[in-house]
């Protein structure tokens, strides 16, 4: 590993002015101050391996987000540890008013269902800091209609969300290639069972009746894709069902979105948005 950072640290001499290196074991950066957006770092992720970013050096641009894998151990705690210590060096000591905020209240604009994908990250890929969003996140990001009986986790989260938190917007994120869907696809004719998964991911059912109703010809990535997205928006259709969004609605606090991510294409659209 040591070679690895020596490297990199030559690399940053031979591309001049090297300076602002921190090394603690976790992270290192050196900054080309010939331009202000010369910039290149490398970190040290975990013990198993190390994240280069080179970004706008003239005969470098092709270079960017290169993973260089150390070895093949992985140490979880290791890798939790090593994550924090990034994010308290980068993020929470580099403004610690804001932090010092948050830990009296919490005030997000925000609530997100999400898929729990582990490629769908609202925080990531909406670049939202602690504080933004209250989240919520399941198989297939699904909304089901209320019903205290079965859902009363998703009821208790919007509930607070709504009641105690004041959020002004409830974003649905649907999102490519997803397991749950695609899951629900394969029903009924799967031999595979599942104790829990099946019966959660037929929330969805009516999203693909509807779709294959109205599609008749869609098959493979194409039915997929639009049953993602329809699921979305009944989502936001069952939303409609807790009476704490539906008199968010009528007296305008509160508005609805449905959105889809493709990581495939690197795109987002907003598919839908619910007002009064």
């Amino acid at each position: 590993m040591d070679g690895d950072i020596a490297k990199f640290i030559e690399l940053g001499k031979k591309l001049k002015k090297k300076n602002n290196i921190l090394h603690k074991g976790i992270v290192f950066d050196f900054k080309l101050t010939k331009s202000p957006i010369y910039y290149t770092s490398c970190s040290l992720v975990s013990k198993s391996h190390t994240e280069v970013h080179i970004s706008n050096i003239p005969h470098l641009r092709n270079i960017k987000n290169t993973l260089i894998n150390m070895s093949t151990t992985f140490d979880p705690i290791q890798r939790i540890n090593d994550g924090f210590e990034q994010f308290k060096i980068n993020e929470f000591n580099k403004d610690p008013d804001y932090y010092r905020q948050l830990a009296q209240k919490q005030q997000p604009k925000f609530l997100m269902f999400a898929c729990s994908d582990s490629r769908v990250s609202p925080t990531n890929i909406l670049n939202l800091r602690p504080g933004e969003a209250f989240m919520a996140r399941n198989i297939a990001n699904l909304v089901p209609v209320s019903n205290k009986e079965r859902y009363s986790d998703i009821g208790a989260i919007i509930e607070y969300a709504v009641e105690t938190l004041n959020v002004e917007v409830i974003l649905v994120i649907g999102h490519s290639r997803c397991g749950g869907i695609e899951r629900l696809l394969a029903l009924p004719d799967d031999e595979t069972s599942y104790d829990f998964l099946d019966d959660w991911v037929s929330v969805a059912e009516p999203a693909k009746q509807r779709v294959i109703a109205e599609n008749p010809d869609a098959s493979g990535e194409e039915l997929q894709t639009l049953v993602e997205k329809a699921s979305v928006l009944d989502s936001l259709k069952n939303l409609l069902s807790y009476p704490y969004v539906q008199s968010g609605i009528e007296a305008n606090t509160l508005q609805l979105l449905g959105g889809y991510y493709d990581f495939v294409r690197g795109n987002f659209q907003i598919l839908e948005t619910v007002t009064v």
